[in-house]
């Protein structure tokens, strides 16, 4: 097997940022029609993004991509935490057929060098200390990472150039519910850079439809900076002031069986 190369997210690549590895093969996962949909907003919201300095670097194998990375001024990142002079890692994703060949801590590796390029004091992830693939604790504390906070089984985590950085804050999630007399009331909180709160929102809206003027929907998208500030929310789905969750992209049915219970208890 050939050896790992990295570069800028380019058209060759795009298609596979813009699908986040997802193929659709899980039913209660994203299907082809809705990865088609959200790929290409996601691929127009990083190329607007890169003109305030967000970067998507992409490993290569033998010219395939296996791996990607984003790295984001924490000014502008959707996903937090909160800061100043630093850049985010909010995702990073590598192929399970490449585990064991450094995907990861080369893509990490070129992250830092993006940060150091632009002076940056620091570079900083949320990292979750739980037996799951996705952003591991463990992993960036291998890559050098220090703890700067922790709440429960979430990681803030940062690696420093500069002493004199101050330190991220992770996000305070500030919801408050407002209920509507006779109605039920769904809160969708979603942003375009995670696909998978991209396609749950378009899940949300379509089940939201079925019922009419009986349901009120209320969106807060992060994209936009003083919605993520105000309540520091990037995703989640709330039905009458209760949280639905799944962890995967929420299933329609999911959707649906919760407005139905909250109108039944009205």
């Amino acid at each position: 097997m050939g050896s790992i190369e990295i570069r800028n997210m380019d058209p060759a690549t795009e298609y596979f940022v813009g699908t986040c590895t997802h193929v659709g093969d899980d039913p209660q996962a994203m299907t082809r029609d809705e990865i088609d949909v959200s790929s290409p907003r996601r691929i127009a919201w990083l190329r607007k993004m890169s003109r305030q300095g967000a970067r998507t670097k992409v490993a290569t194998i033998e010219g395939e991509p296996v791996g990607f990375i984003h790295v984001i001024p924490i000014e502008i990142c959707p996903w937090g935490p909160l800061g100043r002079d630093l850049l985010v890692i909010p995702c990073l994703v590598s192929l399970s057929n490449t585990k064991g060949r450094g995907v990861g801590k080369a893509l990490v590796a070129t992250a830092e060098e993006e940060a150091r390029h632009r002076e940056k004091k620091g570079i900083v992830t949320v990292a979750y200390y739980h037996d799951c693939w996705f952003m591991p604790a463990p992993f960036f504390e291998e890559c050098g990472f220090s703890l700067a906070s922790r709440r429960e089984g979430t990681a803030l985590l940062w690696k420093l150039f500069d002493q004199s950085a101050e330190a991220p804050r992770l996000l305070e999630r500030d919801y408050r519910y407002t209920p509507v007399p006779g109605k039920v009331v769904v809160d969708l909180f979603w942003n375009t850079f995670c696909p998978t709160s991209s396609i749950e929102a378009r899940r949300v809206r379509k089940v939201v439809e079925e019922f009419g003027e009986s349901v009120v929907l209320n969106e807060y998208c992060a994209d936009d900076r003083e919605i993520l500030l105000l309540h520091q929310l990037p995703r989640g789905i709330f039905v009458n002031g209760r949280e639905i969750w799944w962890g995967h992209e929420a299933p329609e049915e999911g959707i649906r069986k919760a407005i139905l219970e909250a109108s039944s208890r009205a």
